[in-house]
């Protein structure tokens, strides 16, 4: 089975070497899950494993999720549905992108990928959309669509997290903090559920509120963790120059791309607290990779219209 073959071994840790880290005195090293798979990478590989198996055990051939046009968890799903033989379908937000499909599908990257993987798409209104879990809804779909396993929008549910769970390995128990990137919170909860008595999780939400807390106690019962929301660039899929500058340098210094969704406000926090004394002396970090690479190309042309500069180091497509 596609999940099965793989181990912890394609996800290295990758030390960290910058001024900003010799002159704190601390440790930093990054977790390369964006390595474990070119299309199901990162958070995705953990969130889909068990759901797939899960969905496998049931007797279900199609899976159903929920994503926005540039979603990685969408093109994450239709690519580890082809690999173990489900179909998929997904269901996704804005209606007009159904209008001119031909046109859609040769200027999105994404859909085009979930697309060749044999992702069939539902394109719903933004109304809709945020009614998605509503139960008339899915019943509509069902008798539409016939039967099929649902994962939810971002993948999280107990599965996710169990999966989530597997991102450390033993020898991480020797890293004092623990960072991750926080989307719908299965993640960070996964990782919190690993770690040891003295060790400190601390999440980079990439998006606003402070509903991410409440989200995350609900699949974890420790308290060694905390958000820090001053990274979040003004909200989800939101960045600024700084930012960017911020993902372009940090790729010439390291030779490791980050996305600008998760990962790059996540390094970008990390630093910035270092530089402003937030670790002790001899602290030893762990960054997680989440992946979401895919994702640059979809943000590029939002960053264009806006006249803003490109993500351009280290990324071709």
């Amino acid at each position: 089975m596609f999940f099965s073959s793989f181990n912890n071994d394609r996800s290295k840790n990758e030390e960290i070497l910058h001024p900003v880290l010799e002159k704190a005195g601390v440790s930093l090293s990054i977790k390369r899950e964006d390595q474990l798979h070119e299309y199901v990478s990162g958070n995705k590989f953990r969130k889909l494993k068990y759901n797939f198996i899960e969905a496998k055990r049931l007797g279900y051939t199609t899976l159903l999720t929920f994503g926005g046009a540039y979603s990685n968890h969408i093109e994450a799903t239709a690519a580890a549905g082809k690999i173990m033989g489900f179909q998929t379908i997904g269901v996704i937000r804005g209606d007009e992108l159904a209008k001119n499909l031909e046109n859609t599908l040769s200027n999105n990257e994404t859909l085009y990928r979930a697309s060749e993987a044999g992702m069939q798409f539902e394109f719903v209104s933004r109304a809709h959309y945020r009614d998605k879990m509503n139960p008339d809804f899915l019943e509509t779909l069902r008798t539409e669509l016939g039967a099929f396993y649902i994962i939810p929008e971002g993948g999280t549910n107990l599965l996710a997290v169990k999966g989530c769970a597997e991102i450390l390995n033993p020898k991480d128990s020797d890293f004092d903090v623990l960072c991750c990137a926080v989307g719908t919170g299965g993640t960070i909860a996964g990782i919190i559920n690993s770690t040891t008595s003295n060790q400190k999780v601390l999440g980079f939400p990439a998006l606003k509120g402070d509903f991410l807390s409440a989200e995350i106690k609900k699949y974890t019962s420790k308290t060694n963790w905390q958000l820090s929301n001053e990274y979040h660039f003004g909200g989800y899929g939101k960045i600024n120059k700084e930012g960017i500058a911020f993902i372009n340098t940090f790729y010439d210094q390291q030779q490791i791309l980050l996305d600008p969704i998760y990962t790059g406000k996540m390094m970008y926090g990390i630093f910035d607290m270092i530089e402003k004394g937030m670790f002790s002396k001899n602290t030893r970090i762990l960054a997680i990779h989440t992946g979401g690479i895919q994702g640059i190309a979809g943000m590029n042309k939002k960053l264009k219209k806006k006249k803003l500069p490109l993500i351009t180091a280290g990324y071709s497509k």
